[in-house]
């Protein structure tokens, strides 16, 4: 099978963008991280459990077995949705789990493919000193998998048309050819600038930033067209009230979004109140 080591994605509004897949080896890393987490939970439920066992050992049997799917299942489905398709092993290895084709996770794919996770690495009875009482079989069946399907799919994967992507270091770019450091509208609204740098990828990111860099070669249909849609796209990312984009032309809002995303609070140079507005028009020119 010819495997493949990027995603593509287009938007609705005709962009597309570029991810990285995560290897099979990488992935694997992380999940080490994650089952090394898993020990910890596992042996400080076994120690609260051992003092059940001395009442009841039935009971205490049958919440030590409970709990141990409980954790290794909801471990994953609980921080993959709260972290939108991380665990603290994907973090450390900057991975995420995303949906087949692009769109936003969700929860029935976040469940599923935690849920098929028995079958990728069914655990074993092994007595284990009373700790377990199962051990996994270090993804036997989800690493076959993933070695022979073409986007590196587990069958959790593959149950819920879902993917792992790589997520690059943002670089620090040259900010200079973004312009002049003025006054930017979107700013007034901070909470919404954060949400936007949250859900705005290093790919989207970087496409944003070559379309303002490269402008100048684009023929004048051409670039309407590349701004008009990236707008577009990023406009569905996060909505600003009417009153921070009102006369605001589409490639000036790509600049001023791009300009939130790669200019913090912190680098940005000190701006008097007002510099760069203009009068009677609730925006502003990032050069």
């Amino acid at each position: 099978m010819n495997r493949t080591s990027v995603l593509l994605i287009k938007t609705p509004e005709g962009v597309v963008f570029a991810q990285t897949l995560a290897s099979p080896v990488v992935r694997f890393l992380a999940w080490l991280i994650d089952f090394a987490c898993l020990w910890v939970l596992l042996i400080t439920v076994n120690i609260a459990v051992t003092f059940i066992k001395f009442i009841t050992p039935d009971a205490g049997q049958a919440i030590q077995l409970i709990a141990f799917f409980v954790i290794t299942i909801g471990y994953a489905m609980v921080l993959e949705w709260k972290w939108r398709g991380q665990t603290i092993g994907k973090r450390v290895m900057r991975l995420r789990v995303v949906d087949g084709h692009g769109l936003r996770l969700k929860f029935h794919q976040v469940a599923i493919r935690n849920l098929v996770r028995i079958i990728d690495s069914p655990p074993l009875p092994f007595d284990f000193g009373g700790v377990f009482g199962m051990i996994p079989t270090f993804y036997v069946v989800g690493g076959l998998a993933a070695l022979l399907t073409k986007k590196s799919q587990r069958l959790g994967d593959l149950a819920a048309n879902t993917v792992v992507i790589r997520i690059p270091r943002l670089r620090e770019p040259n900010l200079d050819q973004l312009g002049a450091d003025k006054y930017n509208s979107l700013r007034a609204h901070p909470h919404l600038c954060a949400r936007l740098r949250q859900r705005v990828s290093p790919a989207e990111a970087s496409t944003a930033l070559q379309a303002i860099i490269r402008r100048d070669e684009f023929d004048p249909a051409a670039r309407v067209q590349l701004f008009s849609e990236l707008a577009a796209h990023f406009k569905s990312k996060v909505e600003f009230p009417p009153e921070a984009i009102e006369g605001i032309g589409d490639e000036q809002y790509v600049r001023n979004v791009t300009d939130v995303i790669y200019r913090t609070e912190s680098k940005r140079s000190a701006v008097p109140p007002g510099a760069g507005t203009r009068p009677g028009v609730g925006s502003t020119l990032v050069a």
